[in-house]
């Protein structure tokens, strides 16, 4: 059914082209979702670095690189396009095509239909076998067999050589054999049969019903002595000679088997159709024990993971990869390559201490597991990363003893979090793999301040702050950042750079805020970060003016304006703006030898930072009186808090007639 490996003749050529690729370390498995609705067979082709997928529902065929990204999509009418088949080279690509009762013949090195070869009703399957392209095709009560001459010029189509078959059967054979297995698809029991097809026709040799029941796939060994079925029952992949078709083993898989694919090596991979156990098996061949399984993840809304679709596992012809059909609850189809998947998976653990002193030696542990025990002798790689080493460095290798268990000691120079990481590079039998711990060694805390903490400063002031950093071992760069008070500034870096030989690294400030001013130290190896800070408070700048007075004249100590009785006097104060800021504004007596208060009040600021108050009354009774107005802005009273309390300068004043 499937071309899955190559002949001599063409194997030279895949090693030629593979050969570039062994000095790059091999991808890591990969996953990218198709573009199907359904899908019926899957083939690799090793030549070109291609893998070509048959999707009956929309009647394409989907070609991908090994990465799964789709590189074109053949739509030339393939309405219900299933078996796919390559030839020896890998240079063409045989599609059933059953709605068309039809092969559809394909470039591979192009990707384009060349030809097409009108056979029998419905071909289900396409299978190389002694020199020619055998089907199954054929509707309901009329299975048969047929073959393609590919030698001759005219490419003569024969019909009609098994009419024993219920429906079209599945079809495969080694490569260069001459002998054709077909199953049947639908049967419970299955039907299995084996054909010697060196004549040029097909003649039954053997045939038997205990190949299980529901078949979703079959395939032969690359030595053509075996063939390997999948059938949703029993739960395991069933193994029969194809000389007798006498059963000759088993591959223990779990419930609903529906997938085989076989390397030229003789792998086994086995898949099933299960939501809650592994998708795929890999077994050596004739081996009871899998070395590897695959479980795909849940992409779709239930509760069980994807799901393999049925014949929907493929080789590379070197064996270096396994490339298999997903799907999902959705009905979203994905293609998953498996890396160097005939390689038992390692699994590799690492134990460090949570904490330890630095410059004191430290005890690291583990463990490296294994389906399949790993050589004598085997050593792991051991990298120390921190912050001397960030690229990391490579420690003395360790030897993992004979239980799978590893320890090595390390004196960590630096402190911090140092990573150890662990890793074993593989063998020909086992995957290579890797883990690390961290442990929190300890740093010394430097010492560092930042003057000028509490203190209060005019407004506008320019304050030198020096930022003062202790012993460190090699990093001695301070940053020093401002954050000035109110939710509209944000916290700024206004210096970096290194201390000077006095550990001091300062920064002038042009102070209109209340600011927190903090020196920060990233720490270095051996010294962990610390920070300080020093909040300082800012005033505002307020000014006071009167207007409606007359003169002014220093007496009684002060400077008074004199304001006509009949005049209404206007205190104008100014004060940076703010949203919402307010003045603070107070009226005083002097009465029997003392300043003598009223009720002060809060008055709004205009945007433009001015707020004007007119002193209305009968000022005929006010004459000979001293009166004095303050304006101050009230840290929280005046509508914010970003600057420090300021009283403006009292502003004297009489009434005369």
């Amino acid at each position: 059914m499937r071309k899955r490996t190559l002949t001599t003749a063409t194997t030279l050529a895949v090693l030629l082209s593979s050969a570039a690729l062994a000095a790059t370390p091999a991808s890591a498995d990969s996953t990218k979702i198709l573009p199907v609705r359904q899908t019926g067979d899957i083939v690799v082709d090793g030549v070109h670095k291609q893998v070509f997928v048959s999707d009956p529902s929309n009647g394409k065929i989907v070609v991908t690189d090994y990465a799964g990204n789709v590189v074109k999509q053949l739509t030339t009418n393939l309405s219900g396009v299933f078996g796919l088949e390559l030839s020896a080279d890998s240079g063409t690509l045989y599609a059933a095509v059953q709605d068309l009762d039809a092969i559809a013949v394909i470039d591979t090195a192009t990707d384009t239909e060349t030809t097409r070869y009108t056979v029998g009703d419905k071909p289900l399957s396409v299978a190389l076998a002694g020199g020619k392209l055998w089907f199954g095709y054929g509707g309901a009560t009329q299975g048969n067999l047929g073959s393609v001459d590919l030698t001759g010029e005219q490419h003569e189509v024969t019909l009609g050589q098994d009419n024993g078959w219920y429906s079209a059967p599945m079809l495969d054979a080694a490569p260069g054999s001459t002998t054709l297995i077909a199953g049947a698809v639908g049967q419970s029991p299955v039907e299995l049969a084996s054909y010697d097809v060196s004549s040029g026709t097909a003649s039954r040799v053997a045939s038997t019903r205990e190949a299980g029941s529901n078949l979703g796939d079959l395939q032969v060994t690359p030595d053509g002595k075996d063939v390997v079925v999948a059938s949703g029952a029993p739960y395991y992949q069933q193994v029969f000679k194809t000389a007798d078709l006498n059963e000759d083993g088993k591959y223990v898989t779990d419930a609903y088997p529906n997938s085989v694919a076989i390397a030229p090596d003789g792998t086994v991979a086995a898949g099933i159709d299960g939501s809650y156990e592994p998708d795929v098996y890999v077994f050596k061949p004739g081996s009871g024990e899998a070395v590897r399984t695959y479980d795909f993840p849940n992409t779709g809304q239930t509760s069980g993971s994807d799901l393999l679709a049925s014949s929907g596992l493929a080789w590379a012809p070197d064996g270096s990869r396994l490339f298999a059909v997903s799907r999902n609850s959705e009905g979203v189809y994905s293609l998953r390559e498996f890396d160097a998947p005939a390689k038992a998976a390692t699994t590799v653990t690492v134990d460090a201490p949570a904490t330890a002193p630095r410059a004191k030696k430290l005890t690291v542990k583990g463990t490296v597991t294994s389906k399949t025990a790993l050589p004598a002798g085997a050593q792991l790689t051991v990298t120390r990363t921190d912050l001397d080493s960030p690229n990391g460095k490579a420690l003395a290798p360790v030897t993992v003893k004979a239980d799978g268990t590893y320890s090595f000691t390390d004196t960590p120079p630096a402190g911090g979090k140092v990573k150890y990481t662990v890793a074993y590079a593989g063998d020909a039998d086992h995957a290579a793999a890797k883990a690390s711990d961290t442990v929190d060694v300890s740093r010394a805390k430097p010492a560092l301040t930042v003057d000028n903490n509490g203190k209060v400063y005019s407004y506008g002031k320019d304050v030198k702050f020096t930022a003062h950093l202790g012993t460190t071992y090699k990093n001695r760069t301070v940053e020093i950042w401002a954050d000035p008070f109110g939710s509209d500034k944000t916290d700024k870096l206004v210096k970096s750079g290194k201390v000077n030989s006095a550990g001091n690294l300062s920064v002038v400030l042009d102070l209109k805020r209340d600011t927190k001013v903090t020196a920060k130290f990233a720490g270095d190896a051996r010294y962990q970060p610390r920070s300080a800070t020093s909040t300082v408070g800012a005033q505002v700048s307020v000014s006071t003016s009167v207007s409606g007075h007359y003169r002014t004249k220093n007496t009684w100590g002060h400077t008074y304006y004199f304001v006509h009785k009949s005049k209404n006097p206007v205190i104008t104060t100014k004060m940076p703006y703010l949203p919402g800021r307010k003045q603070k504004f107070e009226f005083e007596v002097y009465y029997q030898g003392a300043w003598r208060a009223g009720d002060a009040e809060y008055f709004g600021m205009g945007t433009d930072g001015v707020s004007k108050v007119e002193i209305t009354g009968n000022h005929s009774q006010d004459v000979g009186w001293r009166f004095r107005v303050r304006s101050s802005y009230i840290n929280g009273s005046s509508g914010d808090t970003v600057n420090s309390t300021t009283h403006g300068a009292w502003k004297y004043l009489t009434f005369t007639s």
